[in-house]
């Protein structure tokens, strides 16, 4: 089984790449490796931030790293949180605040102005400075109400039409089966088989 060395410290988000990526790898967060670093996500784009953490890790760690990086972007919102979705109102604001913030900001938006998509971009750097990267979309729209349990994050409020639930109403198979990250890391999964 090979080990890949993963930098995140979220645990749904570990959670769900475990899921997604199986058997063949035994992913380790960044804590469970030893490495509390504070990486500074400067880059404009998805992409340059899952790279500029993995790349931090890979150099400290000497091991084959993953990151990503991943948001929500609502075309009525200018394709905001985009990359600040985690930072969006404040670092440690409750995604229960940011959803009904949203919520409410959208609130006179008809159903077809409602477009969303979740964006996720996968890094792998290697040790000899070998890199790749991904990035996928995962297309719905943002609902009228929270709904659902499951997932995490905006989940609540991301309106999935094919299924006619939110990504919180999904299954775990359902949500990584379509989803912006289940997309990306069977990507990089691919990639990595090639070297």
């Amino acid at each position: 089984m090979t080990r890949l060395l993963f930098a995140t410290g979220n645990k749904d988000k570990l959670r769900e790449i475990r899921e997604i990526l199986g058997d063949d790898y035994e992913v380790v967060s960044m804590k469970d490796a030893g490495f509390d670093m504070d990486i500074e996500e400067n880059g404009t784009t998805f992409e340059e931030n899952a790279l500029i953490k993995a790349r931090a890790i890979a150099k400290a760690s000497n091991c084959l790293t993953l990151a990503d990086d991943s948001g929500l972007e609502i075309d009525a919102m200018d394709k905001q949180p985009g990359i600040y979705s985690a930072r969006f109102l404040g670092h440690d604001t409750d995604y229960d605040y940011k959803n009904n913030y949203i919520l409410e900001k959208l609130k006179d938006v008809p159903e077809d102005k409602r477009t969303a998509r979740y964006a996720c971009a996968v890094a792998a750097v290697w040790p000899d400075g070998r890199e790749k990267a991904v990035t996928e979309y995962f297309e719905g729209r943002i609902g009228y109400e929270q709904k659902g349990n499951g997932g995490f994050g905006y989940d609540p409020i991301f309106f999935v039409p094919e299924y006619q639930k939110t990504a919180a109403e999904l299954t775990p198979d359902e949500k990584n089966a379509m989803s912006h990250r289940g997309k990306a890391l069977r990507a990089i999964k691919k990639m990595l088989e090639e070297k």
